[in-house]
């Protein structure tokens, strides 16, 4: 049950971000709102990879917002080019740190109530599915993936691949959502949604049993 209201309310703190960004857009128009931005220069794609980054760190904050943030702000290329660092950078921090002080450690940043979902896909058989695990980073999951991968004995080497493997055909999709959103394109929109129908077949696969 108290899984369930964490999921809920990381959807309704996503959904929050979202509508005040509309919001301004709305109130303001992306142009000036850009304009804004960039007066901040190199400190606004800072800013927001700080957030995606600690987003992974820490799973309950709803990183997906951030994702679509960054593509509004700053347009579909910068915005996955931020995007991409972000989680490039924070899921070989995960992995690191399971792999170099353990359970323990990772416990503290995912919290007890989470620790069970890392335990849950070191069960399933990752360490010797190249191809499950790179599906599993592509998902929703990818943050507690980068946890649970760091506590089996696979290569770095082996990880870090599948990682960027991850990032190149995944992150894209919310990215595009956030530049077709603000932007009123409607080829990145449609490209968005192709994704995510692709990032859903995935992820119906990925979560089967193994015995399945």
């Amino acid at each position: 049950m108290k899984h369930n209201w964490l999921k809920i309310l990381r959807w309704v703190l996503i959904g929050v971000l979202i509508a005040l960004a509309i919001a301004l857009l709305n109130k303001f128009g992306i142009e000036q709102v850009r304009e804004q931005v960039d007066r901040f220069g190199i400190w606004a794609p800072a800013i927001v990879f700080g957030l995606r980054f600690t987003s992974i760190i820490v799973p309950v904050l709803p990183g997906t917002a951030y994702a679509i943030l960054a593509g509004g702000l700053f347009g579909f290329a910068q915005g996955l080019l931020v995007v991409a660092l972000a989680d490039l950078a924070s899921c070989t921090f995960n992995f690191y740190i399971a792999r170099r002080y353990g359970r323990s450690l990772v416990e503290r940043f995912v919290g007890e109530q989470f620790m069970e979902k890392v335990d849950h896909l070191g069960q399933r058989h990752l360490e010797g599915n190249v191809f499950l695990m790179t599906g599993f980073l592509m998902t929703g999951l990818f943050d507690f993936a980068a946890y649970a991968v760091g506590l089996t004995k696979i290569r770095w080497q082996t990880y870090l691949l599948a990682l960027i493997v991850s990032i190149i055909i995944a992150k894209p999709l919310w990215v595009a959502t956030g530049a077709g959103l603000f932007e009123g394109s409607q080829l990145l929109l449609g490209f968005a949604l192709l994704g995510a129908f692709g990032i859903g077949i995935i992820t119906a696969v990925v979560q089967r049993k193994p015995n399945q």
